[in-house]
Formats: structure tokens, sequence, C-alpha cells
């Protein structure tokens, strides 16, 4: 199944698998040989915990190659977003509570629902794809049925909306 995700997500999974595999990966090998050359490893608390760091880095270098593999990359700018698709943001209302609320679209691995950034594989998302400006759509959520409309559907970066964008620091393993 292909991994819907915008250009700059994948350039972040890029940089990330890259960041593992060239930096860190080497240098908590290298922890482990210096640790290891200290004698018995048993009990070498250095040794132990280099090595688990590298059996989670490699967990995380198979996670994001197949993510990676999976990848379907679009760029949403170029998308007409007449009707709700990838990257679109979408304003509904609640017909009950005349509440609105604005969500945007985006890939898995560059979600934030709590900054209104919502998996394209959300029940939401789910339900919002395809449709016009106008129409009404039924949401089934743990607290009952709700019952929306969408009051506009318009195109804003997926990255200029997230506040948890991972650096080159937080890639690392401490």
């Amino acid at each position: 199944m292909q991994e819907p995700m915008s250009v700059e997500g994948y350039d972040v999974l890029v940089k990330e698998f890259k960041f593992l595999l060239e930096v860190e990966k080497p240098k908590v090998a290298h922890e482990k040989l210096v640790a290891a050359a200290l004698g018995d490893r048993s009990e070498n608390a250095d040794y132990q915990a280099a090595k688990e760091k590298l059996r989670h880095i490699d967990k995380r270098l198979f996670y994001l190659n197949s993510m990676m593999q999976k990848a379907q990359i679009i760029d949403p700018s170029r998308l007409s977003h007449e009707r709700v698709s990838f990257g679109s943001s979408v304003r509904i209302v609640n017909l009950e509570t005349d509440e609105e609320e604005c969500f945007t679209i985006c890939g898995v691995l560059e979600s934030e629902p709590e900054n209104a950034l919502i998996s394209v594989h959300s029940p939401l998302a789910r339900a919002l794809l395809g449709k016009k400006v106008d129409e009404q759509f039924k949401l089934q959520l743990p607290n009952g049925r709700k019952e929306y409309e969408i009051l506009e559907i318009f195109y804003k970066n997926i990255f200029s909306l997230k506040k948890n964008i991972r650096t080159k620091e937080q890639f690392a393993f401490h």
C-alpha cells in the first residue's frame, strides 16, 4: 500500500534516514567497540547501552526504509482543491452546534492532530476526501454520530502549519 506524503515530508524522512545511517549508527558502533575493549561484556553497562542503541537505530532505519519504499510523493500545490484531496485545508461546520473547525489532510508522518494536521487515513479525512464545498457528511465518532458541512476548501502548505518539525538533534538516540 502506498503512503501519501508531501515533498517536504519525504525530504525530512530521507534526511533522518541518512543521518542515522551515516552519522549516528557509525558513532554508536564505535562507542560499542570502545566499551567492548574494556573487558567483560556481560557486566559492562556502556557496552550494553551501545548495543541497545544500535538495536533502536536499526529498527528505526528499517521503518524509515519501508516508508520511503511505500512513499507516494504528492505536491498538493499542483492539485485543484475543488474537491477535498491530499494537502487540502478544509473548513467545516458542525450542523448541530454551528461550531467551525479547520483541518489539513496530510501524510501519516506529517500529521499533528493537535495542530489540525490530520492523517489521510483518519476517519475524518476519509469522510472528507472527494467532497466539495456545501456538501454534508456524517461521521461516526466514539461519542456519537456528527453531521458536518464543508464551508471552504483551500490549499496551504502543510509544513507552514507544522509546529513539530524534527531536526538532526532529534534524530539522534540519546
